[in-house]
């Protein structure tokens, strides 16, 4: 594998070590500006904000420019956001900031997706795209809790510098190890950019991704208490067992990039299967100590083998804006984020039990499969009534090729 995708991996490790810190730095944060916990957890949906804004939007408006150049700008975006969350003086110019550092997430990993595939093999593209998202688990492994451990012992602006430096450092690397000719930008303009997101199976690929990894998120948002008050964890072990998710993740990644590459379709439905049995099964597993670890292994795992068959299969469907749809994905992803957090609260909140989040997220991966199952319908029927590739169809439209993964 190319030397670009560490470059891309590294960008990938700041940004998701920045994206998930705030969750163990609230009350730091809300003791050193005189806030509430609840005020402070404002940070946490301001970054998620930025992302869903920034991955479509910056995507589109950075449509023809060299793609090199623009991961190089979305990394200096990041470390401007960064670098005023480290200095800002009060929540409002936290928030703001907050807001600016999630602005370049989508569209870093969007962008960042379409240089990786363009630098391998066609039957490495999948792998390509995992090696880049190993950068983002793995800093659930080693970069969330060093930096929160940092920010509880330096304070939490120090963390905040750190993660600039880490995006200073990913610049360079960029700079560095991205060849120019595989930086260019899509010679189509934004509103064929747009245009190409009204495809059917598009919008199906993005419903799949906020339906699977709502299921996550349903469960995972609420891991901390699952784990101390039904498991019996004692609260200083829960940073070692949410390090054991990112390993899960991490392995679940990196199989899920390479399975794809020979059968993206049926990775994904693997995957998705896994992530209902395993969160189907979360009552029971967290009975014990050693069966509820096991269960965060389990979660990380069957989660992530997801990420690339779906950001490739989103990239696939709209081959015409592959960097405005795998944007569009990222943002699919935050609000997949929000919304399955929603839900498991709302199972805790009718007094469903604390392992109700895992049950809510079992029948989201259920819905996931569901829109997977739809999607698979729609590309067989499609395929179906195409009369040849390369013809045209009633409509005087060019029907494009079915993606080469697709069974």
């Amino acid at each position: 594998m190319p030397l670009a995708l560490l470059a891309l991996a590294v960008g990938a490790f700041g940004i998701g070590t920045t994206e998930f810190v705030m969750m163990g730095l609230l009350p730091n944060v809300a003791d050193d500006l005189d806030i509430s916990i609840p005020a402070a957890g404002h940070l946490v949906s301001a970054y998620a904000l930025g992302v869903v804004i920034g991955a479509p939007l910056l995507a589109a408006v950075t449509a023809r420019m060299p793609r090199r150049r623009v991961l190089i700008g979305l990394m200096a975006l990041f470390v401007v956001g960064n670098a005023v969350s480290a200095v800002a003086p009060d929540q409002h110019w936290l928030l703001l900031a907050r807001f600016v550092s999630g602005l370049p997430h989508g569209a870093f990993f969007g962008v960042g997706a379409v240089v990786a595939t363009s630098l391998v093999a066609p039957e490495r593209k999948a792998r390509s795209v995992s090696l880049m998202f190993l950068g983002l688990t793995v800093a659930n492994i080693v970069g969330v809790p060093v930096a929160t451990a940092m920010g509880q012992q330096l304070g939490w602006r120090a963390t905040f510098l750190a993660v600039s430096a880490i995006g200073l450092a990913a610049i360079a690397a960029l700079a560095a190890l991205v060849p120019a000719d595989h930086g260019h930008g899509s010679a189509v303009g934004v509103r064929t950019e747009l245009r190409a997101l009204r495809s059917l199976p598009v919008w199906l690929a993005l419903g799949t991704t906020v339906a699977g990894f709502g299921a996550l998120f349903s469960a995972y948002s609420y891991i901390t208490p699952m784990l101390t008050d039904t498991a019996g964890f004692a609260e200083g072990s829960v940073t070692l067992l949410l390090a054991l998710f990112g390993v899960g993740a991490t392995i679940g990644n990196l199989a899920g990039g390479r399975l794809a590459d020979h059968s993206l379709r049926a990775t994904l439905f693997g995957g998705l299967t896994s992530l209902v049995v395993v969160l189907g099964l979360f009552p029971l597993l967290m009975r014990t100590e050693w069966s509820a670890a096991l269960a965060v292994l389990l979660l990380g795992m069957a989660a992530f083998t997801t990420g690339s068959p779906l950001q490739l299969m989103v990239m696939e469907k709209a081959s015409a804006a592959p960097s405005l749809a795998s944007s569009a994905n990222q943002a699919a992803f935050n609000l997949a984020n929000a919304g399955g957090a929603w839900i498991g609260g709302l199972a805790l909140a009718a007094g469903l039990g604390v392992t109700s989040p895992a049950v809510t997220g079992a029948v989201l991966a259920v819905l996931g499969l569901g829109v997977a199952a739809l999607a698979y319908t729609v590309d067989r029927r499609r395929a179906t009534l195409r009369p040849g590739p390369g013809r045209l169809v009633a409509s005087h439209v060019p029907v494009e090729r079915e993606p080469t993964h697709s069974p």
